[in-house]
């Protein structure tokens, strides 16, 4: 069975970050939107603190059995199933799950291939826009989500129109060994911007301090996220369609080679095909590229605005990696181990006189998920009795300081179609092929030390050192497979993150990022989809 819903001036595939942010803007400019998502939509009342379930089974992430992904470290080798960066799917996206922590971008960040100039081995570019472009779509982002922190406590941010919303979230006893062990260093450092409410603000309550953050929902519906905030804001506008278990298969083409449908199947197993004025891709980096790929057509039998070969080339993922140490007076990692809230972009900025290209966001950190089943010491033993003697000598005696590690968009670093494995659709899944830079792993290490000094001068005792040897996709941080530019031959978007190839085509996730940036970077997502859905209210008499 098929069936043909009414027109509707826009579609976004996918409900997370960007496409929640980008339906807000569509919506309340008077566009009527459908947004098809592949998961469920889930309410507050569904999340809670089962540990077990959140972090170890797959309560919030793809199901890897249903939904598999693989890979591998070069062509020549057999991909591995592997459920390589799994962000969660279902409307809200990864800011259901998340810390959210908010950083915004550096202006250096966006002309980093000027700053830096050429690294042998990358595909290093400047942004086709600048840190001054995107900056009221931060503050756009910052004020509808009432972002706690401290304007100008970061040295190293670029201009604001004007501070947070909300001043910064309490500091928990991370917070106080990182500041304390940077002041000792002479080293800047700031509280983390959170999208957490640290006093009541818009009508919504102050955001309960939890220990049960990472990687789990929030069941009191206090934290700020696109489920919380985005999705109910387009809901209102009355011209917001969502429809969750929608699983996207192709988009197709009409005569003009303008997309005119997008072919979904929604959760009886029924096909639809929905039209649309304009399609917006928010699936997050991976998925947004496998679904470009598997969208072939006599116009593009490569994959959809792929004539170039690019979709799914230059992918970046970030790397987590840290210290780890303890202290001799505890720090409770359960107290609101959730929101460590304590940054340093000391070491953000490029730097030639350290030997590598660039750096990254350095922050307090829980050993682990800071809680009693998913904490852990490096080296620890993970059963019988000397494993719970650690376990009481060190839970509430342990901090990390961690790094994320801004990794080289290189061309061979891909996205593509596995030509073996499926989905439970029978769709074939993607595959990751990657190896890092050596510059990716001299930055990690530097890092990596830096934490550990932070740790140290604050007191702490058996600094372990964890180096990122490989790119495991352990931030759920996409980036780069539909990269934006102003040359045609050399980047799959333009600067409003519209096809070259495809004119009816946006893509509004991390795909257009020509680089990774050494920052979290959900707050630069939603802003640019904002920025994009402005953009396309605006043209919308010119298409």
């Amino acid at each position: 069975m098929t069936g043909k819903p009414d027109r509707v001036d826009a579609v976004i595939i996918g409900a997370g970050a960007s496409g929640a942010a980008a339906a807000k803007v569509l919506t309340e400019r008077g566009l009527r939107v459908v947004a098809l998502e592949k998961g469920p939509w889930r309410t507050k009342e569904s999340f809670g603190g089962d540990e077990l379930a959140n972090v170890n089974r797959y309560n919030l992430w793809p199901d890897p059995i249903l939904n598999p992904r693989t890979s591998r470290t070069s062509p020549e080798v057999a991909a591995e199933v592997d459920p390589f960066c799994p962000v969660p799917q279902m409307v809200g996206g990864g800011t259901v799950h998340w810390q959210g922590w908010l950083p915004r971008f550096t202006p250096n960040d966006f002309r980093l291939r000027t700053v830096a100039g050429d690294l042998a081995g990358t595909t290093l570019a400047d942004w086709p826009i600048t840190y001054e472009e995107l900056e009221p779509y931060y503050d756009a982002v910052e004020w509808a989500f009432g972002v706690s922190g401290q304007a100008g406590a970061n040295h190293f941010e670029g201009p604001r129109r004007r501070g947070y919303p909300c001043p910064p979230m309490p500091q928990s006893r991370y917070a106080e060994k990182f500041h304390d062990g940077c002041a000792k260093l002479g080293w800047n450092s700031f509280p983390t911007p959170q999208a957490a409410l640290s006093q009541p603000f818009n009508g919504r309550p102050a955001t309960v301090v939890s220990a049960f953050a990472q990687q789990h929902g929030d069941p009191t519906g206090t934290r700020s996220s696109a489920l919380n905030v985005f999705i109910p804001d387009a809901v209102a506008t009355g011209r917001y369609e969502l429809r969750p278990e929608s699983y996207v298969r192709e988009l197709v083409l009409d005569d003009r080679g303008r997309i005119k449908a997008a072919v979904y199947e929604d959760a009886a197993g029924v096909m639809f095909e929905q039209e649309a004025d304009v399609f917006l891709l928010a699936c997050g980096a991976v998925e947004t590229a496998r679904l470009m790929l598997m969208s072939t057509s006599a116009r593009f039998p490569g994959g959809l605005a792929n004539g170039n070969d690019l979709v799914g080339r230059n992918v970046t993922f970030h790397e987590y990696s840290a210290s780890v140490a303890t202290f001799d007076d505890p720090i409770y990692a359960w107290a609101g181990g959730g929101y460590v809230s304590a940054s340093s972009f000391q070491f953000y900025e490029h730097d030639a006189s350290r030997g590598f290209v660039s750096g990254g966001h350095i922050a307090a950190a829980g050993v682990g998920i800071p809680l009693p089943i998913n904490w852990g010491l490096p080296g620890k033993p993970t059963w019988g009795v000397e494993a719970k003697q650690v376990d009481r000598d060190y839970f509430n005696h342990s901090m990390a300081v961690a790094m994320v590690l801004h990794d080289m968009p290189q061309h061979d670093n891909r996205v593509d179609l596995d030509d073996t494995v499926v989905d439970a659709w029978g769709l074939p899944v993607a595959r990751i092929t990657l190896i890092p830079h050596e510059n990716d792993l001299a930055q990690g290490r530097f890092l990596v030390d830096r934490c550990g000094e932070i740790l140290e001068a604050a007191g702490g005792k058996d600094v372990t050192k964890v180096y990122a040897e490989k790119v495991t996709g352990n931030c759920s941080h996409q980036h780069g497979t539909a990269r934006m530019g102003d040359d045609p031959d050399t980047s799959v978007t333009d600067r409003h993150c519209r096809t070259h190839e495809v004119d009816n085509l946006f893509i509004v996730d991390g795909s257009p990022f020509p680089t990774a940036t050494g920052a979290n970077p959900t707050l630069t997502i939603m802003a640019n989809a904002w920025r994009v859905a402005e953009f396309i209210v605006t043209s919308k008499g010119n298409r």
